[in-house]
C-alpha cells in the first residue's frame, strides 16, 4: 500500500486518539474546567468563553484540505512541557490561584495535540490552538491599573476643557458634582472583548506575523484610550444636561454604543491592509527525517504524566490542621485598651478563622489593631483574594482616597507595608497601614504571598496566614498619624508576632 492511501488511515487513528486524550485530560481536571464554565455563566465579562472552543474547532476545520497533505508524527517531546504545566497546576492548586490552574489546564490541550500530531501539523493550526487560551477567565488583575488610568485620563481631559477638578485617589469633584471611578469604569470588559475579536480578526484578515502583531497590539491600546474618552464624555454629558443624561442605565448604554463604534472603526481601518491567503500546492508533505513514535504509546505516556498532578493534589488534601484559632489582644504599659472602638469602619476579609479588633489610647492618640487569621488557607478562605478589601465599592459611608506602598521602620527593621487613607461622610479620616504574615515572613507582594503558600503546602508545612492592620485618625496631614502608627507597631508588634507563631504551631 502506498503512502497516499495510508494517510487517511493514519489520520483517522491518530485524530481519534488525540480526541480521546483531550477528553481524558478534561476528565482528570474536570473541577478546573467546571470552575471556568461557572465563571462564563455568571459573569458577563467572560461570557465569550462559551464561544472559544466552537470557534477553535471551526478554524481547524477550515484548514482540513491543507491538513490532509500532512502526515501525523506523534512525538514524546511534548511530555516534559506537559509535566511542567502539570506541576504549575499543582502549585496553583496549593495556592488557591484558580486562574493559573485554568491557564495550565487549557495550555495542556495544545501540548497534547502537539504530542499526538507532531510539529508540522501543530504549526499549521497553532493560532486556533493558542486561541483556546482566551477561554480562561483572566484579566481581573488589570482592573486597578485601568481604573487609575481612567481617572488620570478623565481628570486630564476635564482640565484641558477648562473645568476645575479636585481629585483624591479615584474620586474627583467638579463644580456640578462628585464622581468616582469604580470597577465598572475600568473598561476591562471592553479590553477583553476587543482583544478576543482583534485576535480573531487579525488571523482571518492577515497572513504576515507583523501585520497580525500590529493589529493585536492596537486591539490592546485602542479600547483603553476609548474607555478614557467614554468616561470623559459621560461626565461632560451629565454636566451640561444638569445630570439628566448619562446617568443610570444611560451610563451603560452609551458605553456599549461607543465601544461598538470604536471596534467598527478599528476593523474598518484594519481592512485597508488586508492580505489574501497563499495558495496551497495540493501535494502531500512528509518530513522523512522526523522521528515518529506510536500514537498509542504517546497517548498513554501523556495521560500518565498528566495523572500525577491531580493524584498528588488529592493525597495532599488529607493533611489539614483544623485546630480552633483564638486571638487575644496584646497589651503594653504605654497603651491602654479602650472600652469603645475608635471607629465604625472595619476591613472586609472573607473566610477568616479568627478575627481581632481592639482600640488603644496613649497620650490622646487612638490606634486600632485588626488581625485576620486564616488556618490552612483554602479556596474562598485565603489571605490574598480580590474580595478582601479595605472599603467595598460604593460603600454608603466610607471611601478610600489613597493607597500606596511605603517602608516602615519597626525596632530597627525596615519592612514594606501598604498605606491607605480613608474618609467617611461624617468627617472621620483614617490612616491605615497593613501587611501580610505568612509562616513567620512578612509580605505585601501578592505573588510572593501565593508562592509562599504553595511552597508550604508542597513541603507539608502549615499554610496559615494573617493580615496585620493598624489604624489611627488624622486631620489634614498624615505625617503625625504615620509616626503614631510606627510607635504603636514598635511597642505591639513583638507580641503580635509571638502570638501568631504560637497559634501557627498549635
Amino acid at each position: 500500500m502506498n503512502q497516499t492511501s495510508q494517510q487517511p488511515a493514519n489520520w483517522l487513528q491518530t485524530s481519534l486518539m488525540t480526541t480521546m486524550l483531550c477528553l481524558a485530560l478534561l476528565a482528570l481536571f474536570f473541577p478546573t474546567a467546571a470552575a471556568m464554565v461557572d465563571i462564563w455563566w455568571r459573569s458577563e465579562t467572560f461570557a465569550h468563553g462559551f464561544f472559544i472552543l466552537p470557534i477553535t474547532l471551526y478554524l481547524i476545520w477550515r484548514l482540513r484540505d491543507e491538513l490532509r497533505l500532512l502526515t501525523p508524527q506523534p512525538t514524546l517531546l511534548g511530555l516534559p512541557l506537559l509535566a511542567i504545566l502539570g506541576f504549575g497546576w499543582l502549585l496553583a492548586e496549593f495556592a488557591s490561584v484558580a486562574v493559573v490552574q485554568q491557564l495550565a489546564f487549557v495550555t495542556m490541550l495544545p501540548v497534547a495535540v502537539f504530542s499526538m500530531l507532531g510539529w508540522q501539523i501543530t504549526r499549521k493550526i497553532l493560532f486556533p490552538l493558542c486561541f483556546l487560551v482566551l477561554a480562561v477567565p483572566m484579566g481581573e488583575g488589570l482592573i486597578p491599573p485601568l481604573m487609575e488610568f481612567t481617572a488620570d485620563f478623565t481628570v486630564m481631559m476635564l482640565q484641558l476643557t477648562g473645568i476645575p477638578v479636585f481629585r483624591e485617589g479615584l474620586f474627583f469633584e467638579i463644580p456640578s458634582g462628585r464622581w468616582s471611578v469604580v470597577e465598572g469604569c475600568s473598561g476591562v470588559r471592553y479590553l477583553i472583548a476587543s482583544v478576543t475579536l482583534g485576535c480573531l480578526y487579525a488571523y482571518l484578515t492577515y497572513t504576515s506575523y507583523l501585520r497580525r502583531s500590529v493589529f493585536i497590539l492596537a486591539a490592546f491600546i485602542v479600547p483603553v484610550i476609548a474607555n478614557g474618552l467614554r468616561a470623559y464624555m459621560i461626565v461632560m454629558i451629565a454636566n451640561y444636561s444638569d445630570y439628566k443624561l448619562a446617568m443610570g442605565v444611560d451610563h451603560f448604554i452609551y458605553g456599549w454604543v461607543w465601544f461598538g463604534i470604536v471596534i467598527t472603526l478599528m476593523f474598518w481601518v484594519g481592512s485597508f491592509w488586508r492580505e489574501d491567503p497563499p495558495e496551497t500546492s495540493g501535494q502531500a508533505i512528509n518530513d522523512k527525517n522526523a522521528a515518529s513514535a506510536k500514537p498509542a504509546v504517546v497517548a498513554v505516556a501523556a495521560l500518565a504524566v498528566a495523572l500525577v498532578w491531580p493524584a498528588w493534589g488529592m493525597i495532599s488534601d488529607g493533611s489539614v490542621n483544623s485546630a480552633t484559632v483564638t486571638l487575644t489582644a496584646p497589651s503594653h504599659e504605654r497603651w491602654h485598651k479602650a472600652a469603645e472602638s475608635m471607629t465604625d469602619w472595619r476591613p472586609r476579609y472573607l473566610g477568616t478563622d479568627a478575627e481581632l479588633l481592639q482600640s488603644y489610647e496613649s497620650d490622646g492618640v487612638r490606634v486600632s489593631l485588626y488581625l485576620g487569621y486564616y488556618r490552612e488557607q483554602r479556596q474562598n478562605a485565603e489571605l490574598v483574594n480580590s474580595q478582601n478589601v479595605l472599603v467595598e465599592q460604593k460603600h454608603p459611608v466610607w471611601r478610600q482616597v489613597g493607597h500606596s506602598e511605603m517602608p516602615f521602620q519597626v525596632n530597627g527593621q525596615t519592612i514594606d507595608v501598604w498605606q491607605a487613607r480613608l474618609r467617611a461622610n461624617h468627617g472621620q479620616n483614617l490612616q491605615v497601614v497593613y501587611w501580610h504574615w505568612l509562616g513567620g515572613q512578612y509580605s505585601i507582594n501578592p505573588y510572593l504571598s501565593k508562592l509562599l503558600e504553595a511552597k508550604a503546602k508542597l513541603l507539608g508545612q502549615p499554610r496559615d496566614g494573617a493580615v496585620i492592620l493598624m489604624t489611627t485618625e488624622f486631620d489634614d496631614e498624615t505625617s503625625l498619624a504615620k509616626a503614631s502608627l510606627q510607635k504603636f507597631a514598635e511597642d505591639m508588634l513583638p507580641q503580635v508576632q509571638q502570638q501568631l507563631n504560637t497559634v501557627a504551631a498549635d
